[in-house]
């Protein structure tokens, strides 16, 4: 393959890159405080973003994205990724759920939702995670729905429910079927608006200090239509995969923005700041940081290429993702702490960047897999090759 970015993607690359330097980073400050003011500052950047046509560029176009390609999406994401908030000015927010919607849901949902979600006029959010089991094994889930003449009744509890508190719906991955059904067969998703009597949201849950409207939600013999059953009865866990592998990859992609903005950060202050008589840079523990962050974003970033690659030719990627989402967990952390080292104390202010991307980095670790599980899957289906005798040559994968 090649890793080179293709001209006609490299365009629309630079004008995003552009857009969030100019118009994002500005605005990241009143983006972190809570209240009417925030959303509306966002709200400008979302027009800003549909004005000079940089909005939902990776959506398909028959739901009314720009269609860029995945692997051209992948390349642009990377920039994406350089700020927080320029997914959603963006409206690369959705994309997921906007797929997810078009593909599984029904023709009601599809004219009520699908729409209003890719223009950025509505919010999304999905429910997984709960408070009371470990996720990292998800058939544990004990949130139930049943099936009462023409309506679910829904009763559980979910937390890390990102976005509920401005959401028109939640996707909710729920137990559908009785106790002998596999439960790799008995999870469904089942579309909850977020203002059906008896769904709760309990709190915005603080994560490392910050509000970020990961919310806990309560649900109360939650009474929905049959018809809001997203996919096939008992089809969860196949969607909730046909979601999460690529999403990872953007996940990683975005990740290698956040570790490209702070090793900026890192070499423009290791070249202007001076202790002992000579620049940062000359001491050679700093240099030292800065080669192994090239070289970890290098890593990172080959790695998640190859994986985006074989997933555009049609391959499930599951051990290449897994590399990436534990590499490339580990390479976001490293760089960014390095580079708070080489701020000193400014680095753990609200200065620079530095002291909100490495909260968001430690998370990066848990969210989508912990790292533990992706280690232990990753490990076996190479493992599984020898056993079958097909072994694993990395010059033919």
């Amino acid at each position: 393959m090649d890793f080179a970015i293709p001209p006609h993607v490299l365009e629309i690359r630079t004008r995003v890159q552009e857009f969030i330097e100019k118009h994002v980073y500005p605005a990241e400050s009143a983006l972190e405080e809570r209240g009417d003011a925030r959303g509306a500052v966002m709200r400008g950047l979302m027009d800003r973003a549909k004005e000079e046509g940089l909005w939902a560029l990776g959506h398909p176009e028959e739901i009314g994205g720009q269609g860029l390609p995945f692997l051209d999406y992948v390349f642009v994401n990377e920039v994406v990724g350089r700020s927080s908030a320029a997914m959603v000015a963006l409206g690369t927010h959705s994309l997921q759920d906007s797929i997810m919607l078009h593909l599984h849901a029904s023709a009601d949902w599809r004219d009520r939702y699908l729409q209003p979600l890719v223009d950025g006029e509505i919010f999304p959010s999905f429910a997984m995670t709960e408070p009371a089991v470990a996720s990292s094994d998800p058939t544990q889930l004990q949130t139930r729905a049943v099936l009462d003449g023409d309506e679910w009744v829904i009763n559980g509890r979910k937390w890390f429910t990102s976005g509920a508190d401005v959401a028109a719906y939640t996707t909710v991955m729920v137990r559908t079927e009785d106790a002998d059904t596999p439960d790799h067969n008995a999870f469904s998703m089942i579309v909850v608006p977020t203002d059906t009597p008896g769904y709760n949201i309990l709190r915005d849950v603080r994560v490392m200090g910050d509000y970020g409207g990961h919310c806990e939600v309560d649900y109360k013999d939650v009474r929905v239509p049959k018809e809001n059953l997203l996919g096939p009865r008992g089809g969860g866990f196949k969607i909730a995969q046909q979601r999460l592998g690529p999403g990872r990859i953007f996940h990683c992609m975005r990740w290698l923005g956040q570790a490209q903005r702070a090793f900026d950060l890192l070499c423009e202050r290791a070249n202007d700041r001076v202790a002992f008589g000579k620049a940062l840079g000359q001491h050679q523990q700093i240099q030292k940081f800065v080669f192994d962050s090239a070289a970890e974003i290098q890593q990172s970033r080959m790695l998640t290429l190859h994986a985006a690659y074989k997933i555009d030719q049609g391959d499930e990627a599951r051990v290449e993702i897994g590399l990436i989402k534990v590499v490339g967990a580990a390479m976001l952390h490293n760089v960014i702490d390095r580079a708070i080292q080489v701020h000193g104390a400014m680095g753990v202010t609200e200065d620079t960047p530095l002291e909100r991307m490495y909260r968001q980095a430690r998370f990066a670790r848990i969210y989508d897999g912990p790292d533990e599980v992706h280690v232990t899957t990753t490990a076996r289906r190479i493992l599984g090759a020898y056993r079958t005798g097909d072994g694993w040559d990395f010059g033919l994968r």
